[in-house]
């Protein structure tokens, strides 16, 4: 019973290893959605989490295991080094995303669009987190770096990670998602595949 603004209420249950794909036309309310199960705005109903309610732990514990990846992600540093972890190995992560290791210490401001939204994913995806709320990961990015992306969201599904992906790209949905789902007027509707 999820509900926030004009959306819900919605009742979804997405399985470990599972990509559930949601579509929609543009502000219907599909980011809404995610944020609201990132525990990121105000809503009502509650979100599980194996069994755990979300309204039960703090919110950063929460967000660390239900991760959200905004199309266009905040960072708030200067430097892209500063928004990971100390111990991260650049030089293994970076190119998985067809990304030089050596714009760890470029500052923010000289990335491209799609070099953040690619970054955004690998920072998002060194959380290991239980559930990924991608939205729109893909959008900025070239044909090669969506297949990059793809592949290691592939790989994070054979982990067991659960993903709600917000897609505009329906052949994206059908090469990652399990489950089809559109968003019209604050209802999810099963579409057939």
């Amino acid at each position: 019973n999820l509900t926030r603004l004009h959306i819900g209420p919605i009742n979804l249950a997405v399985e470990r290893g599972e990509c559930v794909s949601i579509s929609g036309r543009s502000g219907s309310g599909k980011s809404v959605v995610l944020r609201a199960i990132a525990d990121l705005d105000p809503h009502e109903g509650e979100v599980l989490l194996e069994g755990q309610a979300c309204s039960s732990m703090p919110a950063p514990q929460w967000r660390r295991q239900v991760t959200y990846v905004a199309a266009e992600s905040g960072w708030w540093e200067e430097t892209v080094r500063q928004h990971f972890a100390d111990d991260t190995d650049f030089s293994a992560l970076f190119p998985r995303v067809g990304i030089d290791p050596q714009a760890a210490d470029a500052p923010v401001h000289h990335l491209s669009t799609g070099e953040r939204q690619r970054l955004a994913l690998v920072r998002a995806l060194c959380l290991d987190s239980k559930v990924l709320l991608l939205d729109e990961p893909t959008s900025a990015l070239d044909p090669d770096s969506v297949r990059m992306v793809e592949g290691l969201l592939r790989e994070r599904l054979a982990a067991g990670v659960a993903i709600l992906l917000v897609t505009h790209d329906a052949e994206q949905a059908q090469r990652l998602g399990t489950r089809h789902l559109h968003l019209t007027e604050g209802r999810l509707e099963e579409v057939a595949a």
